[in-house]
């Protein structure tokens, strides 16, 4: 066994995890997981930089997670940082705070490098048996992008496209500097196009109509799965490899987007960082399920993390 860490630095939010992996195996034993919203891409779409507190937010995640990692000896670190650095004009000032507080330098991977880390995190347990039909897309809705994955035991196809649960709100659902509660109709209209053109360009290079099992990842499609099953708080246990039928993610993604602020924070499981971009999330999810005629989702819990913390071992 190879004591490893982890950390996944998204548009939305931070992900540690330090994990026990066994190469030989395939085990890949959880020490701690967490997850920490930071909104590192907040205004990253409009302003093209990223902001003085958002980056406070995710320094401050990143001190709090150095002390994990030395509590736990971990012997490796690997840390990947995803859409809002790729494409901020500061990104600079980002790899400077990460590596002076953690000691490595955060890698600002490609999209088809995250599509990568997420298919082998999300299907190498998959791998082990033949009740999921191949092949498989794997969806990984982030903050400001979307990674589509097709393949069996290896990835076939890759494409990362610019749409994501935060991107989406504040391209679409932001006026004057505040969320709409709930968005109208012409705003919906407005992202639902802009997420049709990005299936259209992912369709350009991935075979989204081929796969015949649909695995999605990260906290939009975990939250959804979390409200079907009406859970009375976020568990894992319970989300992980559940599935979530196309009629009840569009029941779901329909009460998201006109419901208001207060009612999506009343959910028990809804995370406090997730309430005003869910709706968006939810949105790109079902319109996904729709363009594949997709029957059902089934949710993991292991993504993008696993995957990176699999590169180190």
């Amino acid at each position: 066994m190879t004591r490893v860490a982890a950390v996944d630095c998204g548009t939305n939010s931070i992900r540690l995890l330090v994990a026990d992996a066994d190469p030989v195996t395939g085990e890949l034993v959880d020490l701690d997981r967490r997850m920490t919203i930071v909104r590192l891409g907040q205004g990253v779409d409009r302003t093209g930089r990223l902001a003085p507190e958002a980056l406070r937010r995710t320094f401050e995640a990143c001190r709090e997670y150095a002390g994990i990692i030395k509590e736990h000896g971990a012997e490796r670190l690997r840390f990947v940082a995803t859409s809002a650095s790729r494409d901020a004009e500061n990104r600079d000032e980002f790899v400077r705070g990460v590596l002076d507080i953690l000691g490595v330098e955060p890698e600002v991977i490609s999209g088809d490098q995250e599509a990568e880390f997420s298919f082998t995190g999300a299907t190498k347990e998959l791998a082990g048996g033949d009740h999921l039909p191949r092949p498989y897309l794997v969806v990984d809705i982030g903050g400001g992008s979307t990674e589509f994955v097709v393949g069996d035991d290896q990835v076939r196809a890759a494409r990362s496209v610019d749409v994501g649960c935060v991107r989406m709100t504040e391209r679409h659902l932001v006026r004057d500097g505040v969320v709409s509660d709930p968005p109208t109709e012409e705003q919906i209209a407005a992202m639902r196009a802009d997420i049709e053109a990005a299936l259209d360009l992912a369709e350009q290079t991935v075979p989204l109509r081929e796969a015949r099992t649909l695995v999605g990842l990260a906290g939009s499609v975990t939250t959804v799965s979390a409200i079907a099953q009406e859970l009375p708080e976020y568990d894992s246990a319970a989300i992980h490899h559940s599935r979530v039928s196309h009629d009840r993610v569009r029941e779901i993604t329909e009460w998201l987007l006109r419901s208001t602020h207060a009612e999506r924070a009343a959910v028990p499981s809804m995370h406090p960082g997730r309430v005003d971009v869910i709706g968006a999330g939810a949105l790109v999810l079902l319109s996904i399920m729709e363009r594949i005629g997709a029957e059902e989702v089934v949710v993991s819990e292991h993504d993008i993390l696993d995957g990176i913390a699999w590169s180190v071992a």
